[in-house]
């Protein structure tokens, strides 16, 4: 029962994805769609909704076992947070910093729902590549209640269109 509830969840994400790809808006035309690995494995999306924030959507698939090998009974997982994007005055072009915030939905044995923070540094290439680092502690608040704080991974993601482009604010 639980290899077919996995593959229905696996199913599900090009069904999301296409429903995102399908989102038409000129502050939208710059949206970036990839990959993030660390603790848990997953799909990562950015839609620009203006020069400098943006919605930051995540698609997980959480193993099992955490680091701390207890039992983790939510096996995929939805997120979407709003992030603020700046540079450093005088930094490398591509380099971004962002803090965001907002819901995550678990799904599995149990059904969760928290808060949590992101918190990142990103390179966009001269070509449609963006690779960074972020960290998204937080906050359930349904079953499993308690603090998350190992949520770190690392993300590629390829760039669609040159609608909106980053600017440094001085």
């Amino acid at each position: 029962m639980r290899k077919s509830n996995l593959i229905v969840k696996m199913m599900l994400v090009p069904v999301v994805l296409m429903g995102l790809m399908s989102i038409e808006s000129h502050a939208q035309s710059n949206w970036e769609a990839g990959l993030r690995a660390g603790e848990n494995f997953g799909f990562d999306v950015t839609i620009p909704l203006s020069a400098a924030p943006r919605l930051h959507l995540a698609t997980y698939f959480l193993s099992d076992f955490d680091y701390d090998h207890r039992y983790h009974n939510d096996n995929f997982g939805l997120g979407a947070y709003f992030d603020w994007m700046f540079a450093l005055e005088g930094g490398p072009t591509g380099l971004k910093f962002y803090p965001g915030v907002g819901p995550e939905m678990y799904f599995g044995d149990d059904f969760n729902i928290g808060v949590a923070g992101n918190f990142g540094a990103e390179y966009t290439f001269d070509f449609p590549l963006t690779v960074g680092l972020d960290w998204r502690p937080g906050v359930i608040f349904t079953n499993d209640i308690g603090f998350q704080g190992n949520n770190i991974g690392a993300i590629a993601r390829f760039r669609f269109g040159e609608g909106i482009n980053f600017k440094r604010t001085r």
